[in-house]
C-alpha cells in the first residue's frame, strides 16, 4: 500500500555536513512534490516553476524525475535562476552540489 495523497513529510536533509529542510507532498496519481531548502536558496522538483522563482529574485534550481530526497540530491540541475547562478549553481551539477552553494 502506498502513501496516501495529501500526506506531507518534513525532515532535515544532510548536505555536506550541514542541515537543510526537506519537504515532500504526496499527490494523487502522481510523483510527489519535493523541495529542499538551504539558507540562501532551494532545489525543487519540476512541479515548481523556475520562471516564477526568477521573477521573485530567489536562488532556485530545478531537478526532474525525482521521487525521494536522495533523488533530489543526486539528480542533475535542469534549470536555475540568475540568483542561483550568482552563487555558482550551473545546469548539469547535482542537486547536492547546488545546495552546498546555497548554504
Amino acid at each position: 500500500m502506498g502513501v496516501p495523497p495529501g500526506e506531507v513529510l518534513i525532515r532535515q536533509v544532510e548536505v555536506g555536513g550541514r542541515k537543510a529542510l526537506g519537504l515532500r507532498v504526496e499527490l494523487p496519481g502522481s510523483p510527489p512534490l519535493l523541495l529542499i531548502v538551504a539558507e540562501r536558496g532551494f532545489v525543487m522538483c519540476g512541479f515548481l516553476n523556475v520562471e516564477a522563482a526568477e521573477r521573485l529574485g530567489v536562488a532556485a534550481a530545478m531537478v526532474s524525475g525525482v521521487r525521494t530526497f536522495e533523488d533530489v540530491l543526486e539528480a542533475p540541475v535542469k534549470a536555475c535562476t540568475s540568483r542561483a547562478r550568482e552563487l555558482g549553481v550551473k545546469e548539469g551539477m547535482r542537486g547536492q552540489e547546488a545546495l552546498k552553494l546555497m548554504m
